[in-house]
């Protein structure tokens, strides 16, 4: 069954609110955001100013979604992309969905002369570690602190 990968479209909000929902609870064990929260977000997002989102469809329904927020690094006095998710749903693992997200966001940053994209996964993420290795990404040196 073909991967069809685009950006999110108003349609989307429900399903994927849903995934959203699956990637901050479930996945990482996080309290749940209030729905009205989660909606801004996307909204936000469908207005493609300050990021984007894509999702991935197949079979008819959304497999996955990524996200990219749009900001500047000073150290390259330029604009830059970060990729703050890259989620798939547990049964399309392993079947071209996250290679799909991550190309449509990089292809994004190289195609709207983004300077580069960066993103962080959980040091525990071994799978998600292996993955961006896979797909060209290099480890940086930087360490992430959250207040």
């Amino acid at each position: 069954m073909p991967i069809n990968v685009r950006p999110a479209e108003k349609k989307d909000r429900d399903e994927l609110t849903k995934l959203m929902y699956e990637y901050v609870v479930d996945f990482y064990q996080r309290p749940r955001p209030e729905v009205e929260k989660m909606h801004h977000i996307i909204e936000l997002l469908l207005e493609k100013k300050e990021g984007i989102q894509f999702v991935a469809e197949k079979g008819g329904k959304l497999a996955g979604f990524a996200t990219l927020y749009f900001t500047y690094s000073t150290t390259r006095a330029d604009k830059i992309t970060i990729m703050n998710d890259l989620y798939v749903v547990e049964e399309e693992r392993g079947a071209g969905v996250a290679q799909e997200l991550f190309k449509a966001c990089e292809d994004y940053t190289k195609e709207n002369g983004y300077f580069y994209m960066s993103w962080v996964t959980a040091p525990d993420n071994y799978r998600a570690q292996r993955f961006y290795e896979k797909m060209g990404g290099s480890r940086a040196d930087w360490l992430n602190y959250t207040i």
